[in-house]
């Protein structure tokens, strides 16, 4: 028998984007709040990141996550865990399973923040056997930081961008030799890497450039992994563990199940710049939007999420018709990618599919030029890139959609 009953707001996803837009609600008195996660603890990602230089406080993750919790504890939201939203009977209705059975909680309105995951190794389509040994970066750092557990003594990291290297720091706590980093690109995708693996105490770490895994060896343990460069070479590197880094995609099979519309450059919930989806009194923030930027990022949009659900619960509109913003090659996607004419535009977020030294932003729409601006940085691809909206209010309800290239 599903339970059936009622809150005001329902926040889907524990983690800072989820948690803050929940402390934020409840200290103003939104009517009930309540935050569903479906891992034992609440506090997303950080939980598992024993390292510091979390939020204003410079804390370690598991610090920070504790304190996004008691926030939103001492500001009356409620915070149930192990508790899985499995999909909806109505456009506000979310059904959920969980230590206490069967529920089906409707709500006035929706955020969707259930983050992103990394992509496991099935999903990057490497061939070879089904050996134990083979990790993402969260199950690692779970492994590692939560349980204590022993993971293997040789490992390769597939990848070499800032989550890289947290995966390294938990390799190193765990005793872990890294036989190498591998990444198909052609440098390493933070600028700091080489300063992150010395204070690491891991210098000498070799960086395999222009190469990917091809297959996995072994039967009942891995032993190690062949690779192909980029002109046909193959080589293999032994390791009883390899830890799959990166390449994240929004955790969106619950915005999916709802028919909530997805963008196909980000593949999270398509958003304009107040985190309104397509469905009404739905929102959506943090990494569940666009995957995967740092937690207070994430925190932030928590916020600036709250205000629109505010607003919403107070009489304001939903849009009904938008401007779709697009992007041009070598950009990957951005986010958020509609516009509500009339509307603050905010801070847009990019990602580049190559190096980029120095570049000029440009926005138009049609033959219009609303923006141009260079970005006096490089920008490597899993990096931030990213866009003020002050351009906005030039945009024309009617003009069709905007474009931001690369000039």
């Amino acid at each position: 028998m599903r339970r059936q009953r009622s809150v005001d707001v329902l926040v889907v996803g524990g983690g800072p984007a989820g948690l803050t837009a929940a402390e934020s609600l409840a200290a103003s008195g939104a009517g009930t709040v309540e935050v569903l996660e479906r891992e034992a603890r609440a506090g997303g990602v950080p939980r598992h990141c024993d390292h510091g230089g979390f939020g204003r406080w410079g804390v370690t993750g598991p610090q920070y996550a504790a304190r996004l919790v008691e926030g939103a504890l001492g500001a009356g939201a409620v915070v149930r865990t192990g508790v899985s939203a499995t999909g909806w009977a109505g456009p506000l209705s979310v059904d959920t399973t969980g230590p206490h059975g069967l529920e089906r909680i409707t709500a006035r309105t929706v955020i969707l923040a259930t983050g992103a995951r990394e992509r496991p190794r099935a999903a990057r389509l490497v061939a070879g056997t089904r050996p134990a040994g083979v990790l993402t970066t969260g199950e690692l750092q779970q492994a590692v930081h939560v349980y204590g557990q022993e993971v293997g003594t040789r490992a390769v990291v597939v990848g070499a961008e800032p989550v890289s290297y947290a995966a390294l720091s938990a390799l190193s706590r765990a005793g872990v030799e890294v036989a190498a980093l591998v990444t198909e690109e052609a440098r390493a995708q933070v600028g700091w890497a080489r300063a992150a693996v010395t204070r690491l105490g891991m210098a000498g770490v070799p960086l395999v450039t222009g190469a990917v895994v091809a297959e996995l060896l072994g039967r009942g343990r891995l032993s190690g992994v062949r690779l192909r460069r980029t002109d046909g070479r193959e080589s293999v590197l032994a390791c009883d563990t390899v830890v799959f880094t990166g390449d994240f995609v929004p955790d969106h099979e619950l915005a999916r199940r709802g028919g909530v519309e997805l963008d196909p450059g980000t593949r999270g919930p398509a958003v304009d710049g107040s985190f309104r989806t397509a469905s009404r009194g739905v929102f959506a923030a943090g990494s569940a939007v666009h995957a995967v930027e740092p937690a207070r990022v994430a925190a932030g949009e928590g916020l600036r999420v709250a205000d629109a659900v505010r607003g919403y619960l107070g009489g304001a509109g939903w849009p009904s018709d938008t401007v779709p913003v697009l992007v041009d090659s070598p950009l990957r996607w951005v986010a958020p990618n509609r516009l509500v004419s009339g509307a603050p535009g905010g801070r847009f977020v990019l990602r580049t599919a190559e190096a980029l030294v120095w570049p000029v932003l440009l926005v138009t729409q049609g033959e219009r030029s609303l923006y141009r601006g260079r970005v006096r940085r490089r920008v490597l691809p899993n990096q931030g890139l990213y866009l003020s909206g002050d351009w906005v209010g030039a945009v024309d309800a009617e003009g069709g959609a905007v474009r931001v290239a690369v000039g």
